[in-house]
């Protein structure tokens, strides 16, 4: 069983499956490692992060910041391809950093990897860019397979974050009566079969699982999701459809 963080342990051995298994395929086929940059005020946690990545041949520790104003700088000097950041820090916190670090480095992704299961931090990273948001409390193994999954597209949830957003969702929808200025886009019953699936947290082997049809199956129905709803990740899709009523999770 790895160890979970806190506090992490240098020898535990990351790439295995956990809760959020990342999508095979297109990671395996990547040339050059995942470079990433380890955001926290914690300077041995940083340092436990690195020791665990450092195992994984495919993800390289580019870099490391302190805070979020830190974090900023260096990402417009490294342009890593993923952040992995903390939300509570001094100086600026990591939902503040995030939208700075989408400007000046707009190709990397952002997972917020904290120990706050507040519902507000949560949606709040999301509306600021994040791709991911992780507790602490997730074994190690599993931060390698995340950083993987976002690399490769995927959003990453923690399941209990994941059932808070969704009952925020719902909550926003019954305070509105807001009426849709266009017609929604229509999803076929197939992909609104999937964007249930997505909105619970599943990944897209377990959704594959879920529906007997293949993985690539599943890529091409979220990629037609996304590109009828004219959007840019399956979490975006999410929130669409709950607000616009495309979508209605009980």
């Amino acid at each position: 069983m790895a160890d979970s963080f806190g506090p992490v342990t240098p020898g535990a051995r990351g790439g295995g499956r956990g809760t959020t298994p990342a999508d095979e395929g297109e990671g395996g086929s990547r040339g050059e490692p995942i470079r990433v940059l380890v955001v926290d005020d914690h300077a041995l946690f940083r340092r436990g992060l690195e020791i665990v990545l450092a195992q994984e041949e495919d993800i390289e520790v580019v870099g490391e910041a302190g805070d979020g104003a830190e974090a900023v700088d260096k990402a417009a000097d490294l342009l890593p391809d993923i952040v992995l950041m903390d939300v509570r820090m001094p100086r600026r916190g990591g939902i503040e950093a995030c939208t700075s670090i989408k400007e000046v480095a707009p190709s990397a992704k952002i997972i917020m990897l904290t120990i706050s299961d507040e519902e507000a931090d949560l949606y709040d990273a999301i509306k600021a860019g994040a791709t991911g948001y992780l507790l602490k409390e997730i074994s190690t193994d599993e931060v390698s397979t995340a950083i993987r999954a976002v690399a490769d597209g995927q959003s990453q949830i923690s399941p209990s974050m994941a059932a808070k957003l969704l009952t925020e969702f719902k909550s926003m929808i019954q305070r509105t009566d807001e009426k849709r200025l266009v017609p929604a886009p229509r999803l076929t019953d197939r992909e609104l079969e999937v964007l249930k699936l997505v909105a619970t947290g599943m990944n897209n082997r377990d959704i594959a699982k879920e529906l007997f049809i293949s993985e690539n199956t599943v890529k091409n129905h979220v990629r037609n999701i996304l590109e009828k709803l004219q959007l840019h990740s399956r979490m975006e899709a999410v929130v669409y459809a709950m607000r616009e009523k495309i979508l209605e999770i009980r």
